[in-house]
C-alpha cells in the first residue's frame, strides 16, 4: 500500500493497494509472531519504497491500530468505521472526524497524510483504493455527503477508457481497484452502469469483465479473473473482489437470509470452446453470470486447497491466506451460495484469530464484515468477540451495545493457524517485503 512521492515518475502500480496491503500485513504479522521487529525498517527502507507522508512520531488521536499508518491509515480506518456501522456501533466523533480530515481539496484521498493541514500538491499520490474505501465508510455513517460526494466526483474524473480504475491515476485499469471503485459508488448511491468514460461510453462492468479468463483458458483457470491483462492469470484475490463487484456490491454485503442455498455455477464450455479454439467468457455483456463464474472458480480452490485459498512468498511454499479466503466468502454470501460459503467460513472461524491479532483493526474489520455477510454471530466467531477486539483498537465509540463493552482481552481465545505456517512466513519475510514493493511493477502474481 505505498503511495509514490511522485505520480510523474512513478512505475505504474500492478497491485492494487488493498492487495499490497493485505500482504504486508501478513508478512507483519508472522514477523510480529516471530519477534523480528527488523520487518518494519525492511519494508521503509528499501530501495524500491517510494517515500510518502512522513510517519508520526505520536499516531493521530482518533486513529485506529498502533502501526505506522504511512502505507494504510485510511484504508484501515475506513474499515474499522464501516464495520462497526454494521453492527451497529457507533463510532468515535474523533475518528470519523479524522478519515474525512485526511480528503485533498480535488476530492482524492491518499493511504495516509500527516499534515492533513496542509494541502495536497502534485507531488501528493491520490489513489483510488484508499478513496472508495472511505467513500463507502463516509457513506455509511452519514453527516458527510459534500466529502463523499467529492470522492465521488474525483474517482469520476480519473476513470479509464476501458470503463475501469488503476490504483494510481494513469495507469492500466486492474480488477481490484475497479471493484472497490464500483462498490463505492453504490455506496454513494449511484448506479455504476450509467457512470461511463468520456472516451468510449466504456462502464465500469464493461472494464471489469475484461479482466475474466474465458474457455480459451486452461480448464481449472476458467472464470477466474486475472488482476490485469498484461500477463493475465488467475488470482484469487482478484476474482473475490470482482465476483462482489459485479453484482454490484461494496464491503458490506447484507445477509442473504435464512435458508437462502443458490447453487454455485462455473462457467460452462461447450462446442468448439473447451479446445480454446473460442474465447466465450462467462458473462461478456452479463456482470451476474461473470460473477457466478467467477464464484464456481473460488469453490474449486477452496475445494482443492482444504477450504481455504493460499499465496506464497519468494523462496517459500504456499500458505494459507486468511484475508483472501475472507474476501471469498463474502464474495459466496453475495451470490447467496450459502452452502458453499459455510466450508470456508469454518475454517476461518477456527483459524483467523492469531491472523486478526496481529495485524489489526482492518482485519478484525474484514472479519466482522464476513460475519455480516454470512448472518454469523460476530461477537462468537471461532471463539472471539470480533467487535469488543475491533473497538479496542481505537478510540472507545461513541455508542456500543451492552455486548459490545466487555474487555477485549476476552477476544484473545480462539482458533490459530499453527505454528508452522507462521515459521514458514517468517523464513519467508526477507524476500517477501522486497517482492510487496517490485511487485509494483510486475504483471501477475
Amino acid at each position: 500500500m505505498a503511495p509514490m512521492a511522485s505520480m510523474a515518475h512513478q512505475a505504474p502500480l500492478t497491485h492494487s493497494v488493498a492487495f499490497l496491503a493485505r500482504r504486508a500485513a501478513t508478512a507483519l504479522a508472522a514477523v510480529l509472531v516471530l519477534g523480528a521487529a527488523a520487518a518494519p525498517a525492511a519494508y521503509a527502507d528499501s530501495a524500491d519504497a517510494p517515500t510518502a507522508s512522513a510517519s508520526p512520531k505520536k499516531l493521530p488521536d482518533g486513529l485506529y491500530g498502533s502501526k505506522d499508518p504511512q502505507y494504510d491509515g485510511v484504508w484501515r480506518q475506513s474499515l474499522a468505521l464501516l464495520a462497526q456501522d454494521t453492527v451497529g456501533v457507533r463510532p468515535a466523533a474523533s475518528a470519523v472526524n479524522w478519515l474525512a480530515g485526511q480528503q485533498c481539496a480535488d476530492g482524492s484521498f491518499t493511504a495516509f497524510r500527516a499534515e492533513p493541514g496542509k494541502p495536497c500538491d502534485a507531488k501528493t499520490p491520490r489513489d483510488t483504493n484508499p478513496t472508495a474505501a472511505a467513500v463507502q465508510a463516509l457513506a455509511a455513517l452519514g453527516g458527510h455527503g459534500d466529502t463523499v460526494k467529492k470522492a465521488v466526483g474525483w474517482l469520476k474524473s480519473v476513470q479509464n477508457e476501458d470503463g475501469g480504475w488503476s490504483s494510481m491515476a494513469g495507469s492500466a485499469s486492474d480488477a481490484n481497484s475497479t471493484s472497490v471503485v464500483i462498490g463505492a459508488l453504490a455506496a454513494a448511491g449511484e448506479k455504476p452502469q450509467s457512470v461511463t468514460s468520456k472516451k468510449g461510453g466504456k462502464t465500469p462492468y464493461d472494464g471489469l469483465l475484461t479482466f475474466q479468463l474465458g474457455c480459451a483458458a486452461k480448464g481449472d483457470e476458467r472464470g477466474a479473473f486475472a488482476f490485469q491483462l498484461k500477463g493475465a492469470a488467475p488470482n484469487a484475490d482478484a476474482t473475490a473482489a470482482a465476483a462482489t463487484g459485479a453484482r454490484g456490491k461494496g464491503f458490506v454485503v447484507e445477509p442473504a437470509g435464512k435458508g437462502a442455498d443458490t447453487p454455485v455455477k462455473p462457467l460452462s464450455c461447450k462446442d468448439g470452446d473447451k479446445e480454446g479454439k473460442g474465447d466465450k467468457k462467462a458473462g461478456a455483456d452479463d456482470p451476474a453470470q461473470a460473477a457466478e463464474a467467477g464464484d464456481g472458480y473460488l469453490v474449486a480452490q477452496f475445494d482443492k486447497n482444504g477450504q481455504h485459498l493460499l499465496s506464497a512468498m519468494p523462496g517459500a511454499e504456499k500458505q494459507p491466506d486468511v484475508g483472501n479466503t475472507a474476501d471469498a466468502v463474502v464474495a459466496l454470501a453475495a451470490g447467496a451460495h450459502g452452502t458453499a460459503a459455510a466450508k470456508p467460513l469454518k475454517w476461518l472461524e477456527k483459524n483467523s484469530a492469531d491472523w486478526a491479532k496481529q495485524s489489526g483493526p482492518a482485519a478484525y474489520a474484514q472479519l466482522v464484515l464476513v460475519a455480516h455477510a454470512t448472518g454469523t454471530d460476530p461477537r462468537s466467531f471461532g471463539g472471539t468477540d470480533l467487535v469488543a477486539a475491533l473497538n479496542a483498537t481505537g478510540p472507545e465509540p461513541a455508542a456500543a451495545a451492552k455486548k459490545d463493552t466487555k474487555d477485549a482481552d476476552d477476544a484473545k481465545d480462539g482458533g490459530g493457524l499453527g505454528v508452522v505456517w507462521v515459521i514458514g512466513i517468517g523464513l519467508a519475510i526477507g524476500a517477501g517485503i522486497g517482492f510487496l514493493l517490485s511487485s509494483r511493477k510486475k504483471s501477475r502474481l
